[in-house]
């Protein structure tokens, strides 16, 4: 229901006006919807993943997939915030966290190992990779970060949309929880005590990663991974 001044005011609006804002309305809910389509085949593909490795290799990697998609809100914040020109193409170049998929393995070797996979498929490009597990964050944050291309046939042709993947140990996405809510209580405001505290508990997060590996190597006979390097960006 509108209030009176709503209605009012929609009232003073010429018919073209309404059609303009109509169109523009069906054209973002097609522009989002794509970027949910380019999340859903990301899911897919390391869905497919998951379920070939538990049963060709009787081992599964992957512990969890989550993905979320940005609100029209915070796009349009995050474009004020970068100056982005108010364009759908503008906002396609600039903005490559519209649609994002978290992936979270048993051990560091297997985010590497999916990493790999993933964009070792034909048709998925990759923009662009940030490794913060070889190369942490000061405050000790660890993940590694891909924004990768795929395609999304509609009945309008192929489009391609970028997605950001992250992928991360159980230990990483503990931490990084717990840092999130932190950072959430205190409005980005964090006492200094608790933010050396924080990087400690990054610090014994990766300590207790690198154990759980040996332990778990030392226990199926296997020798420590050899960890291919990612291309950075292309």
């Amino acid at each position: 229901m509108l209030t009176d001044r709503a209605q009012r005011t929609l009232d003073t609006i010429d018919g073209q006006t309404l059609d303009e804002m109509r169109a523009l309305r069906d054209e973002t809910e097609r522009f989002m919807q794509r970027y949910k389509f380019g999340m859903d085949e990301v899911i897919t593909k390391l869905s497919i993943l998951r379920e070939e490795f538990s049963q060709a290799h009787s081992y599964n990697p992957i512990e969890h997939i989550s993905s979320r998609l940005k609100s029209l809100d915070s796009v349009i914040d995050k474009m004020r915030r970068k100056g982005i020109d108010p364009s759908f193409e503008a906002i396609r170049a600039t903005i490559t966290d519209i649609a994002g998929v978290r992936v979270t393995c048993s051990f560091v070797s297997d985010a590497y190992r999916i990493a790999e996979l993933l964009t070792a498929q034909e048709d998925v490009l990759v923009l662009r990779v940030k490794d913060y597990i070889a190369e942490p964050k000061a405050n000790g944050y660890q993940s590694l970060h891909l924004i990768v291309e795929v395609p999304v046939f509609l009945s309008t042709g192929a489009h391609p949309v970028a997605v950001e993947v992250q992928i991360r140990t159980i230990a990483m996405d503990f931490w990084a929880s717990l840092e999130h809510k932190i950072y959430y209580k205190f409005d980005r405001m964090v006492p200094d005590e608790l933010l050396d505290q924080l990087t400690d508990a990054a610090r014994t997060a990766a300590e207790l990663d690198a154990r759980m590996e040996r332990l778990h190597r030392e226990v199926h006979g296997q020798p420590p991974p050899a960890r291919a390097a990612l291309s950075s960006e292309v």
